[in-house]
């Protein structure tokens, strides 16, 4: 009997961000910007779990408790190596292939989530990405990956760069793994839609409240199209 693969979406949260320490958490149009993420996971099809990956730090508390509030699966581990705290995270949830999601992504289309997991179901691959050849816009990136192809480049030693940035192992020996790459048209990598900066937040407020509640409901066409009216607008309006 063929064993179907069990795929579980794994958000990567903490507060102790540099340029915008707190974001995750911070009120974005009366709920949490990791609540509009999370609301938009729940939209997916595909998925047969999905878990909050947070360190054990005392400053992601909070993260750990809205995850509680949310009902929603937490699991804590090494502030400074992001990929084994995937790693644990994808385990603690008996999953063979993690989505790697980025908190500071509230605008992502939840079908860009089905439709790489349809890809990483429909070809024998060790990830489906969007990010390696970016024609998305930031804040729609998603990453499928063979957990067990994780595992065993953690266990081999990765950087510390790598160790950060999970997928960078990957893309850096290209040769060694099936990669395939998602592609967006007309290519938008430039656009910004994830939260890095206060500005960020203020751009993704304004897109929000103009395409209004629920505010789940609306997919990355609909989005752009408001972006880019905002976009045109002089700055002193912002």
């Amino acid at each position: 009997m063929t064993h179907t693969p069990r795929i579980v979406v794994v958000v990567q949260a903490r507060m102790s961000s540099q340029r915008f320490p707190g974001k995750v958490l911070i009120d974005v149009l009366g709920s949490p910007m990791l609540g509009h993420l999370l609301d938009r996971l729940e939209q997916c099809k595909e998925i047969d779990g999905l878990v909050i990956a947070t360190s054990d730090d005392s400053s992601d508390n909070a993260v750990a408790a809205y995850a509680a509030i949310r009902g929603i699966a937490c699991h804590r581990g090494d502030l400074d190596d992001v990929a084994g705290r995937l790693i644990g995270a994808a385990e603690a949830m008996d999953a063979d292939v993690l989505v790697r999601i980025s908190a500071d992504s509230p605008l992502l289309d939840p079908a860009l989530v089905d439709e790489a997991i349809g890809l990483f179901r429909d070809h024998r691959v060790d990830l489906v990405t969007n990010v390696q050849k970016r024609t998305f816009p930031k804040g729609q990136s998603v990453e499928v990956v063979s957990l067990s192809a994780l595992r065993a480049a953690w266990s081999k030693g990765m950087t510390v760069d790598e160790r950060e940035h999970v997928t960078k192992h990957f893309y850096d020996h290209a040769g060694d793994y099936a990669i395939r790459n998602m592609v967006f048209n007309p290519a938008c990598g430039d656009v910004q839609m994830s939260v890095d900066t206060p500005e960020d937040l203020r751009r993704v407020t304004r897109i929000l409240s103009r395409l209004g509640a629920p505010y789940g409901q609306h997919r990355l066409e609909d989005m752009l199209y408001v972006l880019k009216d905002i976009l045109r607008e002089p700055q002193c309006s912002a």
